[in-house]
């Protein structure tokens, strides 16, 4: 989809509108946290661990940062849809997610290039940041909201 056709939707449907701006807002934040994170614990693993730990730690990260921006990604696909789908979308997503990155790591199980806790902790630390840094972002996005009385 693109650029014009988004920002046509939005247009259009309110609530794609607010979609769109929440999932721009929590994707900056996320790219502005999390690779200097993956970076750090780039660097410190290969110290410790040597190649093995640089590797594991190249492969956690990138497979940390797919993880948290294929969220984001599925927010600006589904922004123009009834927010009904979008929870579909989004839990779906969730699902797909996690067996992919179930059936990634056992795949890298065996891999002896890769040091298994560098790999481990940096997606650990990837996840939570960019998911600490999105929270962020979304809570300071203005977002309207109807309250019943």
């Amino acid at each position: 989809m693109s650029e014009t056709e988004t920002s046509t939707e939005a247009q259009e449907n309110p609530h794609a509108k607010v979609v769109l701006q929440a999932a721009r807002a929590m994707t900056k934040a996320s790219l502005l946290v999390t690779p200097p994170a993956v970076l750090v614990c780039i660097v410190l693993f290969s110290v410790l661990n040597g190649m093995p730990g640089f590797w594991g730690s190249l492969v956690g990260g990138a497979l940390a940062m797919l993880a948290s921006l294929s969220t984001l990604g599925m927010m600006r696909f589904s922004a123009g849809q009834d927010p009904m789908f979008v929870m579909v979308i989004a839990l779906g997503g969730y699902v797909v997610k996690v067996v992919l990155l179930f059936g990634a790591l056992t795949l890298l199980k065996g891999v002896s290039a890769l040091h298994p806790m560098s790999l481990g902790i940096t997606m650990i630390v990837a996840i939570l940041l960019a998911a600490a840094a999105e929270f962020a972002a979304f809570r300071k996005t203005k977002i309207p909201t109807i309250i019943p009385s």
